[in-house]
């Protein structure tokens, strides 16, 4: 999270994580925590695995736009991953030195909805006749850190929200929220020992509170078991729709991730193992639990929790 260099990309990311920090308490709720127990003495110092957007695959949108930006400040596109009950596609982005997080990015196959729901998104996405990314002169850091704030579209109605969340609840979430900061990631594997380890550090979340979402258990593991994650849930938020109605909705959350040495390396001391000596890139079954969090299957569980 240490973005305090004065170069664009950390101008970008500032942009992007300050409103996020504001609106997510559990991000400070956490930081908090492990400045009051010595876990790390300023925020500066945790480590942002990735940072995630969601958006909607249709003309204009999705990830072939919203990936022009960070491409062109030296991210890298990776693999891709796929979503068949969610209808979701999925790219992650490798960043252009070690100090920026990776980024996932990830679009609804809108194709693949009821034509009903195709319907409603179009009445919103149609409104773009040209990609809004090549409307923004991509050296001007303000330009774009304001851009993943700004409506591409207008307001939703809360009966077309509502009607979108019976069929894809990620549909739901994008139609309100556009592209904005979906979650960021504390690397838990950079935290000193005794919380360096997903269950350690989950063990800590659960005693101030931070409720963790429990789809596929509460530490998704890959296949290879060297990338374990698990995330918060979403807090409901009062958010405000067409006409001024208003509805409380999921809003963001963050998530929490422990890269393990790769086979080669485990011998190594932790004070010796590096980026490059652990466990890069994402796993499908993991992410797709990781998307409940947003989900009414988690958020339902919080008893009417602010």
């Amino acid at each position: 999270m240490n973005f305090t260099q004065n170069t664009a990309l950390d101008a970008i990311m500032r942009s992007l994580f300050e409103p996020y920090k504001i609106n997510v308490t559990d991000v400070s709720k956490i930081s908090n925590a492990l400045i009051e127990r010595n876990i790390i003495s300023d925020v500066d110092e945790i480590v942002n695995d990735h940072i995630a957007f969601r958006t909607l695959g249709v003309k204009h949108l999705g990830i072939a736009s919203i990936e022009k930006i960070f491409l062109h400040y030296g991210y890298e596109k990776k693999d891709y991953y796929h979503f068949d009950k969610k209808k979701l596609d999925a790219f992650w982005y490798a960043p252009p030195s070690e100090e920026y997080p990776r980024i996932f990015i990830s679009e609804l196959r809108v194709g693949d909805l009821s034509a009903k729901s195709q319907k409603i998104i179009a009445s919103y996405t149609d409104q773009t006749e040209q990609d809004p990314i090549d409307h923004i002169d991509l050296d001007n850091t303000e330009e774009v850190g304001k851009f993943f704030y700004e409506p591409i579209w207008q307001l939703p109605s809360i009966d077309d929200y509502l009607t979108l969340a019976e069929e894809s609840e990620y549909a739901a979430w994008v139609i309100y929220n556009r592209y904005y900061l979906n979650h960021y990631t504390i690397s838990v594997h950079n935290l000193m020992d005794g919380y360096n380890t997903l269950e350690e550090f989950n063990a800590l979340l659960e005693e101030i509170g931070i409720q963790l979402n429990d789809s596929g258990g509460v530490i998704k593991k890959s296949k290879d078991g060297l990338l374990k994650q698990s995330s918060s849930v979403a807090k409901m938020v009062e958010a405000e729709f067409r006409n001024g109605e208003k509805l409380e909705i999921s809003g963001s959350y963050v998530e929490f991730a422990e890269r393990l040495p790769l086979p080669q390396y485990k011998s190594l001391p932790n004070d010796k193992l590096d980026k490059e000596h652990r466990r890069d890139g994402f796993e499908s079954a993991n992410a797709d639990k990781i998307f409940e969090s947003t989900y009414s299957s988690q958020t339902g569980k919080q008893e009417g929790k602010k």
